[in-house]
């Protein structure tokens, strides 16, 4: 029966393997129980709802990835995602959080859609390799950025636009997260991130940092996600920035499933020589399903965790290292108390090395072409500038468009690329 559900080889697998693996996995990537919550939280949705809809978005996902693709890989919502739904969408453009949970939903129909008609590498491939380098590279520092700030590490300056901020409790707190997540991860320690961010919530009890409510109990039932729960909004939903916003969450999912997708299943040694993953559709699908199910409930887009290698380098390979993941995260339910209790700055540390794992990508870049490096520089710079996903996004696909075209190159630029370029210009002028 394990056999024929999760893809578990007798001959080659063991059960014992794949139970630690799924460990394993939920401890690398469990941080994110503690992180969305408050960034979620900060558009005003209810943390306790969002905390229900992360755990069982994350759940319902990898346990469809379990059985549907039968890979040891999990998923949860996207740190980039979570970020260009809170801090671009809600903050910086001013929608409700309503809105921008209706456009995480059409995203994710979208999604099941073009997976399931087999055009996804159409739309993946219409993007230069250096932009969507650039892409990740720019979310990483979007996202640190994010993590010091919200922890006052800096601050607001009416003469320099931000400096370093004031030492406090919370930003020393901080600090010393970054530290201590960076030196378990140099260890080695399987769920740094996880632990560092317990550790600090300990540590700012006695400095005020963590407050403790009273009668607390690290155990009750979960809250109700009735706060969240289909909680759409569709009226002045068909315009086309919305559709611009819905495009951008589009490419982004796909850049981050796909990337992760393949760097993970060569880590398991599935991938053929010409680069194909078995059941990788399934995989897209289960991905594009718990989108949709994550905006339901109350939670941004849903994607697999580069961190599931954590479970692979342990040895799972196959669906049952996802399965225990997936049971891992509906146990984690009960323990919301817990969750709920962590402040922001005992946060910071993950975000920050969330960050730099995401960095990765930049020494990819082509820098010696000028037509490739500038565009590439644009979207890094204006992402963390401009305090906006999209705007980084779009700048340098402008970027792109317009240096290639006015330096004789226009042979390097898509048809789909043109496309946007109209669109987006279309979009600033009448936004």
């Amino acid at each position: 029966m394990i056999q024929k559900l999760f893809g578990f080889d007798p001959r080659t697998m063991r059960i014992r393997t794949e139970l630690i693996a799924g460990l394993t996995t939920f401890l690398t990537m469990s941080y994110i129980l503690a992180v969305n919550p408050p960034i979620l939280g900060s558009t005003g949705m209810d943390k306790g709802a969002v905390f229900t809809a992360t755990a069982l978005a994350s759940a319902l996902a990898t346990f469809l990835l379990a059985f549907m693709a039968r890979l040891p890989f999990a998923q949860a919502p996207s740190m980039a995602l979570n970020a260009f739904f809170a801090f671009t969408l809600v903050e910086g453009m001013g929608y409700s959080w309503e809105t921008a949970l209706t456009a995480m939903f059409a995203e994710g129909i979208i999604f099941i859609l073009i997976t399931f008609l087999n055009i996804r590498e159409i739309i993946l491939n219409s993007i230069p390799m250096n932009l969507r380098y650039a892409i990740s590279a720019g979310i990483g520092m979007f996202i640190a950025f994010i993590g010091l700030k919200n922890a006052g590490i800096i601050e607001a300056s009416p003469a320099t636009f931000v400096r370093f901020g004031a030492f406090t409790p919370s930003s020393l707190l901080a600090m010393a997260g970054i530290l201590l997540s960076g030196i378990l991860i140099v260890k080695k320690v399987k769920g740094a991130l996880f632990y560092s961010i317990l550790i600090c919530t300990a540590i700012g009890i006695p400095i005020g940092v963590t407050q403790i409510p009273e009668g607390f109990l690290p155990v009750a039932m979960p809250p109700s996600p009735a706060p969240t729960l289909l909680h759409f909004d569709f009226s002045g939903f068909f315009t086309l920035e919305i559709g611009i916003i819905i495009f951008t969450l589009l490419f982004m999912n796909i850049f981050d499933t796909v990337g992760t997708l393949v760097g993970l299943a060569s880590r398991t040694g599935i991938m053929d020589e010409k680069g194909n993953i078995p059941r990788v559709k399934q995989a897209m699908m289960s991905d594009a399903i718990g989108t949709t199910i994550g905006a339901m409930l109350g939670t941004s887009t849903v994607t697999t965790y580069v961190e599931s290698a954590s479970g692979i380098a342990e040895g799972g390979r196959s669906g049952l290292t996802s399965f225990v993941t997936g049971s891992l995260f509906l146990l984690a339910l009960f323990f919301a108390p817990l969750f709920l209790l962590i402040p922001g700055a005992a946060t910071s540390g993950a975000l920050v090395l969330v960050g730099v794992f995401m960095m990765e990508a930049i020494h990819r870049i082509n820098m010696e072409d000028m037509s490739e490096a500038l565009p590439a520089f644009v979207t890094i710079l204006m992402m963390v500038l401009t305090y906006s996903i999209a705007d980084g996004m779009i700048l340098g696909l402008l970027c792109y468009v317009l240096i290639k075209l006015f330096s004789g190159k226009q042979k390097e630029i898509s048809l789909t690329m043109y496309i946007l370029a109209v669109l987006f210009i279309l979009n600033y002028i009448f936004a």
